[in-house]
């Protein structure tokens, strides 16, 4: 355990920290994080929605959820090449690069344009389903843009107006970023949104596997562990997730099932109770079962956030991170509670989520319930709860008597 704790603190979690500072990387996590009030607006429609099925009278609010969550993927195709220039210096060139990235994403999207000129776009791509698209779109108007920063048609000293020099410079770089998106759409007819999902199909189709879900759900506990943010999965697992709900979403509408299991929502509902790793039950441990006073003092410091999913204090506050007492049964619950949550929904016994739920402060077993529209899934989270309990006492009470001795000793 030395050997590996050593290993994880002086070379593993540099390296991926220094892969999380990449600005190509950093950008799409910035896209993504900024673009979620969208998705928090869907969710609140999915409440409404609920609603709905009891007050008849309540009205149908389904089309913000459309043009919220639903434009999510157009809103990242923006963001990225914005943040991604900014994050390489070069902050004066960042709206013109998010609006000609979204510009390209809309051509990719093989619009239908008939002889009188009306455009017909496919609504779902906009949304969850064109992620891939528009994270590649936008990296690669980013880097057209970036490589083109570096050179002006002008001199430093010229007298034209900086707007006028913006102009000209950005010309050329803009015209072949278009010229791409016209040549793959209009001119070969291609409908790069279908290519797209057919190249990342194999990934998406491993994560919905049993193995693929488990380490998708234990991949960020185990380097939340060692003060990793989980984040750094985000640009793998989230259009996954996201995809696979708008599937679920369409499976649904067109009356069939609701098939994915891997989703933000199921994570959301049922396997991140008081936060990744499921770890709400070691905040009520630390409250109620600890006789040190070290322990105590967290427990009350760390409850109430626990109980609206936010487990920072918990992890660097008792501490988890770096502490192989409370690590080891968290990555325990990191492969126990996602296996769980599989097994329990694929055969039936709680509805997979098919519509958009990401209020993930909302408290357990309401989120369980809202995110899956199941009563059964409070049930399921009830026995999570207990679940990660039994896997968490015995590492705590040891963590725990061994505070009080030093404590006894005057450590």
């Amino acid at each position: 355990m030395k050997k590996m704790m050593r290993f994880m603190t002086e070379s593993f979690a540099p390296k991926v920290n220094k892969v999380v500072n990449n600005p190509w990387v950093s950008a799409i996590q910035d896209a993504i994080m900024a673009a979620l009030p969208l998705v928090f607006v869907g969710s609140l429609i999915t409440m409404f929605a609920l609603l709905k099925n009891i007050i008849s009278s309540i009205p149908d609010l389904s089309m913000i959820s459309d043009f919220s969550f639903g434009m999510y993927a157009l809103v990242v195709a923006f963001l990225i090449p914005y943040f991604l220039m900014e994050k390489k210096g070069f902050g004066s060139q960042k709206l013109i690069s998010g609006a000609t990235s979204l510009v390209l994403f809309m051509m990719l999207l093989f619009p239908t344009i008939t002889a009188d000129g009306k455009v017909t776009f496919i609504l779902s791509r906009f949304g969850a389903t064109g992620m891939f698209l528009s994270m590649l779109t936008g990296l690669f108007s980013g880097l057209v843009m970036s490589i083109a920063a570096k050179y002006s048609f002008f001199s430093e000293d010229t007298p034209i107006p900086d707007f006028v020099v913006g102009w000209f410079n950005n010309l050329l770089p803009i015209t072949f970023i278009l010229f791409c998106g016209w040549l793959i759409t209009f001119q070969f007819r291609l409908d790069f949104f279908d290519i797209v999902l057919v190249l990342f199909r194999p990934l998406a189709s491993i994560i919905q596997t049993y193995p693929g879900f488990v380490l998708s759900v234990f991949i960020p506990v185990f380097l939340y562990t060692f003060g990793i943010s989980s984040w750094v999965m985000m640009p793998v697992i989230d259009p996954v997730y996201m995809s696979a709900l708008a599937a679920n979403a369409a499976a649904i509408a067109s009356g069939r099932q609701a098939v994915n299991i891997a989703t933000t929502e199921t994570c959301y509902s049922v396997a991140a109770i008081g936060g990744l790793g499921a770890t709400l039950s070691l905040s009520v441990m630390m409250l109620v079962l600890s006789k040190s006073a070290q322990l105590k003092a967290v427990g009350k410091a760390v409850m109430i956030p626990s109980l609206f999913n936010i487990n920072e204090p918990l992890v660097f506050g008792a501490p988890i991170a770096f502490n192989p007492y409370l690590m080891v049964p968290m990555w325990l619950n990191g492969l126990l509670i996602p296996t769980i949550v599989y097994g329990v929904m694929k055969i039936g016994l709680v509805t997979i989520p098919s519509s958009t739920f990401l209020l993930w402060y909302m408290p357990y077993p309401v989120a369980s319930y809202l995110a899956t529209q199941d009563g059964r899934a409070i049930v399921l989270c009830i026995l999570l709860f207990i679940v990660s309990w039994l896997v968490f006492v015995p590492f705590f009470k040891a963590y725990d008597n061994t505070l009080l001795k030093k404590e006894a000793q005057g450590l």
